[in-house]
């Protein structure tokens, strides 16, 4: 961690063709290699496919899927007195969205479809839909916070 103050936070951009910066972030944090052009391809194709399957706004249910798996509540792990306790804490909006992008790549990746643009749109289908891998991240995640619920007064 850094001693002398807080890392400034970059300005993002909004992306080109939908003007939002939360697709940014996300085409972003498909960026492998500085590869961010195949990183843009690979996400329009996927809201491409989305709108072929559905007949919807792809823009608009990719939102909805990020809305459902935005974590609210998490366990941070608090030394006291000799012991470790999971402690749940709010998570703050910033980092609700870094891990709802996170947990849609990490169970895209994991998906057995052909293409990444194919396992990004299913993903995000299922996630818009409440089902899917990232979802059950995000339960199982609050369901940590809410078994620990008494270690609360940790919190500081």
């Amino acid at each position: 961690m850094a001693r002398r103050r807080r890392a400034q936070k970059r300005k993002i951009i909004p992306d080109p063709k939908f003007g939002s910066t939360l697709v940014t972030r996300f085409i972003n944090s498909i960026n492998k290699h500085g590869k961010k052009r195949l990183a843009e391809r690979i996400f329009y194709d996927a809201l491409d496919d989305i709108q072929k399957k559905t007949s919807q706004d792809g823009l608009g249910i990719f939102q909805k899927a990020m809305e459902n798996v935005k974590p609210s509540l998490e366990v941070k792990s608090r030394r006291v007195g000799g012991a470790n306790y999971q402690v749940p804490i709010e998570v703050s909006a910033d980092r609700r969205v870094s891990l709802a992008i996170r947990w849609l790549l990490t169970y895209s990746k994991a998906r057995s479809e052909k293409s990444m643009s194919e396992k990004l749109a299913n993903e995000i289908l299922q996630a818009s839909r409440n089902e899917g891998g990232a979802i059950r991240k995000r339960i199982d995640t609050h369901k940590m916070a809410e078994a620990n619920k008494a270690f609360a007064h940790f919190r500081w």
